[in-house]
């Protein structure tokens, strides 16, 4: 014991040397971040005291991977930064959250009960072999009768029933005590699925002209940060446009929650290889063609509230203030009625606001505001309204490069790498509706939704989910990666349009000319609507192309389709009314040796 003792004091004099000598160790407040498409920009403060002379400090909470070439300290101009080292901490402090002691203290409740149950389950187990033990009755010694007899048969039988069911319900209550408490094992293993196990921190060297305490502004670039765009496309029906909502889903395992931080989502995508590329000379030569190549690649690391409009009235302050100009007299005791979402609020609670809350104010005189809220309003009246949905609390930016969408709400994500949707945006979007049906490869048609000039949205690679008229269909992925005008999204399957492809088998034939064989195919296509609206339905098909000179193609009949000589495809743009059909026929013929076998289907 005295050599634990004696090991122990030194390692307790080793961390105050260390304290004394290697620097000052600080906590830093994570505020903000800006979240890449691969990365984030973490930004932190920390409030420092710094000597005249050389400091050496020591900022605790940073993200535990991060880019070294990325950090910036900024300080005031009478601290200069001499150096920046960074570091890992293999022993921060976990600090369980409030959900995780719940569960903690339900788990140590549910093993106490667990252990009573098991004690009780014992005792009983071990009157039940004293029963048994003692069943057998030797007839010569015993000494009993027959009334005596039956009375302890009696007994043996209640009892031995008694606790028999005793101890099955005892069992029962285990059972389900185990039960629910491997589901709180598994919550608790949840709860504690987060990359805490390490921590950054920075050792800063700085230079100050005199004592002086002062803030510092700390900015790196964390790795292990994203987020992806998603869509919800929802459609009312196909004679109203669609809506279309921009989502965003962020996920971190940076080392640190990000608690209450204003947050920021970016397009772009940080630590590229920052040069354009050039042109080199191309040197003609001969090469060995059984030589393997080498591919090279290129590699790299209430303020706001317009007051023009209100006439003779004067908003001021944090708040609104209680004079409205243009009354018979300037109130001083009474105010105006302040009403916040219909709902009409004492002034501390009104005052209690966040600014960054309130979508928009209006203020209306006595006559207006007492028409609408009666007596109460007679001096007036402040109307609120609140911002509804993370969307409205989002604003966009289009930079040079990239975009930003910065949310104005303290933002919570916890460093456990599981996804958390937010909403940025609701647009709507005019589109046109139509049917697509290839039935050739596809006996159902396709409702589309075409949207012309969809490069104004700012979209993003990302799956869309697709509801329409209120109910879920299914997904869908919208790919901007187009030179096309117009995007198509892909709505979902509409059973109740009717698509047919059948070989006519009258106006097809086979016949031999000579060293030659000649097909002749004949298809027809049936659709029928049967909805209760008109369709506009694009219709295709195709024809096959030759790839020799003893292939001969030739399109008989293309049915009066639009026909794509080059590609070999056949369109038809129909409009059917409610309960139409529809018939289209094409012909084609193919000459070729009659000795060789094509892929004709």
């Amino acid at each position: 014991m005295r050599h634990i003792l004696t090991f122990s004091a030194c390692m307790m004099t080793i961390f105050t040397c260390e304290a004394k000598y290697e620097g000052s160790s600080i906590p830093s407040k994570l505020t903000s971040v800006v979240v890449y498409r691969q990365g984030a920009e973490m930004t932190h403060t920390a409030s420092v005291f710094a000597k005249q002379g050389n400091n050496q400090l020591i900022v605790e909470n940073i993200s535990n991977k991060i880019d070294v070439n990325s950090i910036q300290v900024k300080t005031p101009g009478t601290v200069t930064v001499l150096g920046v080292e960074f570091s890992a901490n293999y022993l921060p402090p976990v600090e369980k959250t409030t959900k995780e002691l719940v569960l903690a203290d339900s788990l140590e409740h549910l093993q106490q009960d667990e252990d009573k149950i098991t004690l009780n389950i014992t005792n009983t187990s071990d009157q039940l072999d004293v029963l048994k033990e003692n069943r057998n009755i030797k007839g010569t010694q015993s000494g009993l009768g027959v009334a005596e007899l039956v009375k302890l048969m009696d007994y043996y039988k209640t009892k031995s029933l008694e606790l028999q069911t005793s101890l099955q319900q005892l069992n029962n209550q285990k059972k389900k005590l185990d039960l629910l408490e491997e589901k709180l094992q598994n919550q608790m293993s949840e709860e504690q699925k987060k990359n805490v196990t390490t921590s950054g921190r920075l050792t800063l060297q700085l230079s100050a002209a005199l004592d002086t305490r002062c803030d510092i502004t700390i900015t790196y670039i964390a790795q292990n940060a994203s987020w992806s765009p998603c869509y919800d496309v929802r459609v009312a029906n196909t004679s109203s446009p669609l809506t279309l909502v921009y989502k965003a889903k962020v996920e971190q395992t940076t080392g640190i929650d990000w608690k209450q931080v204003k947050l920021s989502l970016s397009t772009s995508t940080p630590a590229q290889w920052g040069n354009a590329p050039t042109l080199e000379a191309w040197f003609l030569g001969y090469i060995n063609p059984l030589a393997k190549y080498k591919r090279r690649e290129l590699t790299g690391a209430v303020a706001g509230i317009d007051t023009k409009n209100l006439n003779d009235v004067v908003v001021t302050g944090y708040g609104i203030s209680s004079t409205i100009r243009g009354l018979a007299t300037e109130v001083e005791q009474e105010g105006p009625l302040y009403v916040v979402n219909g709902t009409p609020t004492a002034k501390a609670e009104f005052d209690k606001l966040n600014p960054n809350d309130i979508k928009s104010v209006k203020v209306l005189k006595d006559d207006a505001a007492s028409a609408l809220y009666g007596s109460s309003a007679s001096n007036g009246a402040v109307v609120v309204e609140l911002k509804n949905g993370l969307e409205e609390y989002t604003s966009v930016a289009n930079n040079a490069l990239d975009m930003s969408y910065n949310l104005d709400v303290p933002y919570d994500i916890p460093t456990n790498g599981k996804p958390q949707t937010a909403t940025l945006k609701t647009t709507e979007v005019a589109a046109n509706y139509k049917h697509y049906a290839i039935p050739k490869l596809d006996n159902d048609a396709y409702l589309l939704a075409a949207i012309p000039n969809w490069n104004k949205l700012g979209l993003l690679p990302g799956e869309a989910n697709i509801i329409v008229e209120n109910t879920y269909i299914g997904k869908s992925f919208i790919d901007p990666a187009s030179t096309s005008d117009t995007l198509n999204l892909t709505l979902g399957r509409d059973k109740r349009v009717a698509v047919k492809r059948e070989k006519v088998v009258d106006y097809s034939s086979v016949k031999f000319l000579g060293s030659n064989k000649l097909q002749k195919f004949t298809y027809e296509l049936r659709v029928k609507n049967n909805k209760q609206e008109t369709i506009s339905l694009l219709l295709k098909d195709q024809f096959p192309l030759s790839t020799s000179k003893d292939i001969e193609v030739v399109l008989d009949d293309n049915g009066g389709a639009e026909v794509n000589n080059d590609d070999g495809l056949l369109s038809w743009k129909l409009t059917l009314a409610p309960g139409e059909s529809k018939i289209v026929r094409f012909t084609y013929s193919i000459r070729y040796p009659k000795d060789k076998t094509l892929n004709l289907n």
